[in-house]
């Protein structure tokens, strides 16, 4: 007799790992590079300063850390159940790039949609971060998780 009875064995699912792990890094980096790029308009439009101690450009270098940073932490993070290592760290060095040069398809929406397009390019940043986490994890093998 095979089987046992105990509850069905789930597979993991490698490409659903790995693509749901790079589309929350991208989402997630991507739109705090756009917060970033909100508050320098937010800076650059309301207060004058000197330039040479300008915090707007403070706010988009720390954005720019961040989209690097946070993109390829969280695909590092969430393709964890991957075996392969190599492969856990292309995932993550593509989702700081791809989080960076997504974040800065915020500069021509800023350019023709201003502030609230920016904010709506976060919100779907963080909307897509949200659903590439959900598939990494029914990629695990785990429901429920």
């Amino acid at each position: 007799m095979t089987g046992g009875g105990g509850a069905a064995e789930s597979t993991k699912d490698p490409l659903a790992i790995g693509l749901g792990s790079l589309g929350a890094g991208i989402g997630f980096g991507s739109s705090l590079m756009s917060a970033a790029q909100i508050v320098t308009a937010f800076l650059r439009d309301y207060r004058t300063t000197d330039p040479v101690t300008d915090p707007a450009s403070k706010a988009l270098t720390v954005g720019l850390l961040l989209a690097i940073g946070v993109g390829g932490g969280v695909a590092w993070y969430r393709s964890f159940p991957l075996d392969n290592i190599w492969q856990r760290g292309v995932i993550a060095v593509l989702g700081a790039i791809g989080a960076l040069l997504i974040g800065f398809l915020g500069a021509p929406i800023y350019r023709w949609l201003n502030i609230p397009g920016l904010i709506a390019w976060v919100l779907i940043g963080v909307i897509i971060g949200i659903l590439g986490n959900r598939w990494a994890s029914r990629g695990r093998g785990v429901e429920g998780l």
